[in-house]
């Protein structure tokens, strides 16, 4: 399932992080990891153009010490649209919360922008590697948390993890019928599962049980607002993002 890795590089301590949990990952499912650096061709800053090949040459190297298969590409753009585009041949793509120049109490430009344009799944990365061994999954019922709802269960297949099912809600009634639709798929799949239903904003629930359980991954769904690829609106993911510092999986 994560057979092939697209991690995106810009020179930062976020993306180094991204590229060590590609590593982490990788060994997991024994993945050919895929590494790439985006000149951006309308930077408003100092230059920045030296530094990618030394970048990529790191990267090769210590993903292949780690004895995974590496490729490393060079592109000219803008890195949300080209690391969008190059998602179409991996199974997932892998990028840190911010950028060199972002603030530290924001998401990353190209973080923001790719969540909402990818059509491969995007995993945010935290500050530090997890082995992403206790599964969480923010779920609403909306298409694409059901699609995040299915990936997380075949993650949990291979891991033979525990999967926490959070949802937020004001209305217990209503709430218990949209986890009871996740602990049907899971039941079918074998899963072993937990549901907690949590008052509050999904950022709020999701920290809270992260903080109890100790999860270590979280897996949540990008949702559409009309429908057309240009109007795609990130619907809760970065809230969430923001109340957690553990890998978050974005499931188109």
């Amino acid at each position: 399932m994560f057979t092939r890795l697209l991690v995106g590089l810009d020179g930062s301590p976020s993306a180094d992080e991204a590229l060590e949990q590609a590593v982490h990952l990788g060994l997991r499912f024994k993945s050919r990891v895929v590494v790439a650096y985006v000149k951006e061709t309308h930077f408003a800053g100092p230059p920045r153009t030296s530094d990618s090949g030394a970048l990529l040459q790191r990267a090769h190297e210590r993903v292949a010490d780690a004895g995974l298969e590496v490729e490393t590409i060079l592109k000219h753009g803008h890195p949300d649209a080209e690391l969008a585009a190059l998602a179409g041949d991996v199974d997932t793509v892998l990028v840190g919360r911010r950028g060199r120049s972002s603030p530290a109490d924001v998401l990353g430009r190209t973080v923001s922008s790719l969540i909402r344009i990818a059509e491969r799944s995007v995993i945010v990365c935290g500050s530090k590697p997890s082995p992403m061994k206790a599964c969480a999954v923010a779920y609403d019922g909306r298409a694409t948390a059901q699609r995040a709802l299915e990936l997380v269960a075949r993650f949990a297949s291979v891991t033979h993890s525990t999967v926490h099912v959070i949802h937020a809600t004001i209305d217990p009634a209503s709430g218990t019928r949209v986890v009871g639709e996740a602990e049907a798929v899971l039941s079918l799949e074998g899963v072993t599962f937990v549901t907690h239903l949590e008052r509050g904003t999904p950022g709020e629930a999701v920290a809270r049980v992260i903080q109890r359980t100790e999860c270590d991954a979280l897996f949540a769904g990008a949702h559409v607002g009309s429908g057309r690829r240009s109007d795609v609106t990130v619907s809760h993911a970065e809230q969430i993002l923001l109340h957690t510092d553990i890998p978050v999986v974005i499931q188109p």
